[in-house]
């Protein structure tokens, strides 16, 4: 079994925000990341797939291939968007970088099973101190 790693990066904006809490509430336990006027960051994604190197092309998978689906699929829908209003695939759901992680997995699964591998791991830093890595279920 061979690993390939591909690394993005992105920027974007997103609040920590329960609409079913109160300002208060929110900003007890999100802090400066309920702020209404959202806060951004600058993004690094990592995509981690794995399986067995085809003898007849010496690849896991095409790394063009692989950038594609990558870009396409993820990095257009978050680049310079709001995570909370503008991405499809966050829609109604708390915009945390470990959500977000889980969403990007859910979304690349299926594509990269059809170019028969794996999907190994997301890991979505946030910061230079602070990062989530998400293997599946």
């Amino acid at each position: 079994m061979i690993f390939i790693t591909r690394r993005e990066r992105f920027s974007a904006a997103h609040k920590l925000y329960r609409e079913d809490w109160s300002s208060e509430q929110n900003e007890n336990v999100f802090g400066k990341c309920s702020n209404p006027n959202w806060h951004g960051h600058n993004y690094e994604l990592f995509v981690t797939v794995k399986g067995e190197v085809n003898p007849e092309t010496g690849f896991l998978i095409d790394l063009k291939k692989m950038k594609e689906i990558i870009l396409h699929h993820i990095i257009e829908k978050l680049d310079h968007r709001n995570v909370n209003l503008d991405v499809d695939f966050m829609k109604g759901k708390l915009a945390s970088t470990e959500y977000m992680a889980i969403e990007i997995f859910n979304v690349l699964n299926p594509l990269f099973e059809e170019h028969n591998v794996i999907l190994h791991s997301v890991k979505l830093v946030e910061t230079e101190n602070n990062y989530v890595e998400y293997f599946g279920n």
